[in-house]
């Protein structure tokens, strides 16, 4: 019997999926290991970002990439800072909670098809001759020389 192969899309939404899970695990390790905290750092500082921009339906072009490397972090830690101010205002914070209140936001948003990137739907860097490169006339007119409208 013939296995179904995973697709390296279907593979990269189950690593990014898995991130959180790991990093939760990661917080066995002693308080100052390396192997804690810097998985525990990149799950909080990019994995929600990528959860969010990364599932692109028709994937991305070189550009819409490093646009969507760039967004990454500041939505993890936007992200991040909302699920901590509200676990803080209800009296509920811990890193457990936390990490496994991201890791199934992680989980989620990774099955579901990411948000729009607007280079990725124009091609993120036109080539010269594609037929995208117009110029437009200014929109503006000119005052006359007296300066009245």
């Amino acid at each position: 019997m013939a296995h179904p192969r995973l697709t390296p899309r279907v593979q990269r939404r189950a690593a990014l999926a898995a991130s959180g899970w790991v990093a939760l695990a990661a917080t066995a390790f002693p308080g100052g290991s390396p192997l804690r905290w810097i998985p525990v750092l990149a799950f909080v500082v990019l994995a929600p970002g990528l959860a969010v921009l990364l599932p692109q339906p028709l994937g991305l072009r070189p550009g819409a990439r490093l646009e969507a490397l760039a967004l990454a972090a500041p939505v993890s830690l936007s992200v991040a800072t909302l699920v901590a101010t509200t676990l803080f205002l209800s009296k509920a914070f811990s890193l457990t909670v936390f990490l496994v209140v991201l890791a199934v936001f992680v989980s989620v948003a990774s099955l579901l098809p990411g948000v729009p990137l607007p280079a990725a739907t124009r091609g993120a860097v036109e080539r010269e001759g594609a037929g995208a490169a117009r110029v437009r006339a200014p929109m503006f007119r000119k005052r006359s020389a007296g300066g009245g409208g």
